[in-house]
């Protein structure tokens, strides 16, 4: 692929944009050298003002997405895009989320550009799961882990009963719930059918993979060892 057009895909800007970045010398090889705009050159060796170029195509990235984000493209208030590089949200092709976090829910969020991917984490069949911690208005009732567990609970408006999952309870007001499975507002349906209401909720894992130490608002980029770690589950 010609520099200009790999540029541009980048995020770097048009195809006119990055141009007048050439004729300006403000791309260049690791070495310091002048490139040209068609010009094909590995993407490890490129720099733009001197820095390396943004991630290759096929990026994966995890989010820790704070409260008050929400996982859009388009919407008058904050988006996770925001916390992000801005060449980021310009990417061909585009960096979309995997799956979405409500506004209210903050925890881990994966981002990529990888179409097969994206389908392969969230298609039902992968049964990837999902490691949510929920706070509770009221305390538990105590049944909550068997029913859940029965894969016979049916949320309200659908036809089909969820999956089993798994509930742990960390307190009285505080439980752990583990997914395979992602229907809108989930977690917070599925406290509801009990007569609870879920005041905050988090999810630190996907997989086997854990936000760690990244703080609320900060991203990394993942390895083959998290992909790994995101799939190996058993």
């Amino acid at each position: 692929m010609k520099l200009v057009k790999l540029l541009a895909n980048l995020g770097y800007g048009s195809r006119k944009e990055v141009a007048r970045m050439f004729r300006e010398g403000r791309v260049t090889d690791a070495a310091g050298e002048v490139l040209y705009a068609d010009d094909q050159v590995a993407h490890a060796d490129v720099r733009v003002d001197g820095e390396p170029l943004d991630p290759a195509p096929g990026l994966v990235l995890m989010l820790h997405k704070p409260v008050g984000y929400t996982c859009s493209t388009r919407d008058p208030g904050r988006i996770v895009y925001d916390l992000l590089p801005p060449r980021f949200r310009l990417r061909k092709p585009l960096l979309s989320t995997v799956g979405r976090l409500d506004r209210d829910t903050s925890g881990l969020l994966l981002m990529t550009d990888d179409g097969a991917l994206l389908h392969r984490i969230v298609s039902p069949k992968t049964k990837l799961p999902k490691t949510y911690e929920a706070t509770l208005a009221e305390d538990l009732r105590g049944d909550e882990a068997a029913l859940f567990a029965s894969g016979t609970l049916m949320l309200e408006s659908e036809d089909t009963p969820l999956a089993p999952a798994r509930l742990e309870p960390l307190g009285p007001r505080r439980a752990r719930l583990v997914l395979t499975e992602g229907r809108y507002h989930q977690v917070r349906r599925m406290f509801a059918a009990t007569g609870n209401h879920v005041t905050a909720l988090h999810r630190p894992q996907v997989g086997n993979l854990t936000l760690g130490d990244l703080p609320p608002g900060d991203w990394r980029l993942l390895d083959d060892h998290d992909l790994a770690a995101l799939f190996n589950s058993n």
